[in-house]
């Protein structure tokens, strides 16, 4: 049956500015590979801004850049989802953009995990991340931040730092998940951030070094199938160091990049609704059970 609803404030959002995404990227779009279909493009949260051009930066959430650059039929894909995969070890995603959020009621609602935003670049902390870091954590949650990347401001390491300082830590307390590198088309502009895909492997890896050498964690890469294939030229040089968290809004089963095996988690909808949450959310869905999510969490076999 297909999904079908009233258009949420994010959908008319969508609706108004498709238009706009065409103008504003059409000449990137002619020279952007393997650029994905509607139904991969995942969203922002209910409350984005009200045109393209006008998210400030240090704005950005997880989709945010994938939503500007391939914004093409995201009213058909909002309004044509089959029911969503709710089971296993669900999770959602956050920022500021959700507002106040009541954590008892998201783990009630049957949520296990969550990770939001923290940082962005070099010099942006999400405004709601001290205040959801320790009340998830208070209500059961396990939890863990994600820097939005900005490989155009800055070299990987310094970025892996200033994450790493400002909420992107890691602690074996059996509610803390190693933290998340966001790394996406570019909300801002190019759709890979002016670097070829060889200087875009050494970002990530040394994003990757700090922040290991920091924290002695893994970082768990959030992207999607298209922007790794086109930024990175199908690399697999992260496959057998960090866990895939890839971003395909759609039912059954995601595409996931060139070069990784499987994905850990997934990002499914951006059209969720949970307890807790007002208005649209980002749903998430752990690849296994809870104890292997707990292992995520507490690096252990």
């Amino acid at each position: 049956m297909l999904f079908s609803r009233s258009l949420t404030r994010r959908a008319r959002w969508r609706l108004a500015t498709v238009g706009g995404v065409f103008t504003a990227v059409f000449g990137l779009l002619l020279t952007t590979p393997s650029a994905a279909s509607a139904s991969e493009v995942p969203a922002g949260p209910s409350e984005i801004p009200a045109a393209v051009g006008t998210l400030a930066e240090g704005e950005a959430f997880m989709g945010a850049g994938t939503a500007i650059h391939e914004g093409r039929a995201l009213e058909d894909a909002e309004l044509s989802l089959t029911p969503m995969d709710t089971t296993g070890v669900q999770g959602i995603d956050v920022s500021h953009w959700q507002g106040a959020i009541n954590w008892t009621s998201v783990r009630s609602a049957g949520i296990q995990f969550a990770w939001m935003k923290a940082t962005e670049g070099t010099s942006f902390k999400d405004s709601r991340f001290n205040t959801n870091y320790p009340a998830a954590h208070g209500a059961g949650v396990i939890r863990g931040a994600y820097h939005f990347a900005r490989p155009d401001v800055s070299n990987g390491a310094t970025q892996a730092n200033y994450f790493a300082t400002n909420g992107g830590a890691w602690s074996r307390d059996n509610l803390t998940l190693p933290g998340v590198l966001d790394i996406e088309h570019n909300p801002y502009g190019a759709m890979c951030y002016g670097l070829s895909q060889t200087q875009m492997r050494t970002w990530i890896n040394d994003f990757y070094n700090t922040y290991k050498s920091r924290t002695t964690r893994d970082i768990v890469i959030y992207t999607t199938a298209s922007w790794w294939n086109s930024c990175t030229g199908n690399w697999s040089g992260m496959s057998a160091k960090a866990p895939l968290w890839v971003a395909h809004w759609t039912t059954g089963s995601p595409t996931i990049p060139a070069g990784f095996p499987t994905w850990t988690v997934w990002q499914y909808t951006s059209t969720g609704r949970v307890g807790g949450v007002s208005g649209d959310v980002d749903r998430n869905k752990f690849n296994g059970s809870r104890e292997r999510l707990l292992a995520l969490a507490n690096n252990t076999p």
